[in-house]
């Protein structure tokens, strides 16, 4: 059983379909688990909300408001969630938080690459399956 629960998203249809296959999976238990949400901002990213932003405490509320719905809808499932924003490369920030600490399960969406894409452009769920110490799920 898994109560506590990463799940790796940036907000695209893929990470929400993921969302939504984590909320089936622990429905049954869903008192007893808890669903982090984790949102890594790369360099460019960054750059670009405090410009628009004017400064970096006030893009890191508008990232997390991105996620309020999505917070609202699996707090309504009745389990406990909260949201982590990361900054760096993607991949890396998510697989040394992971590591750094004890999840049961880590879950992250494909984006459904076609296997030249992969090879030239990498996939960040598959850094995370290959690096990551606990189980991986990718949700296509």
């Amino acid at each position: 059983m898994f109560t506590n629960i990463l799940l790796a998203t940036d907000g695209s249809a893929h990470s929400k379909r993921a969302i939504e296959q984590s909320i089936q999976m622990v429905s049954p238990y869903k008192e007893q688990v808890t669903l982090e949400l984790v949102y890594a901002v790369d360099g460019d990213t960054s750059k670009e909300d405090i410009l628009k932003h004017g400064d970096s405490s006030t893009a890191t509320l508008k990232r997390k408001e991105k996620f309020y719905e999505v917070i609202q809808e699996i707090e309504a499932s009745g389990i406990k969630s909260d949201i982590t924003i990361l900054h760096g490369e993607p991949a890396e920030a998510i697989i040394e938080y992971a590591n750094d600490r004890s999840y049961d399960c880590v879950v992250v969406g494909s984006r459904g690459r076609n296997k030249l894409q992969t090879l030239i452009l990498g996939s960040v769920s598959h850094k995370l399956m290959k690096y990551i110490k606990a189980p991986v799920m990718v949700v296509k």
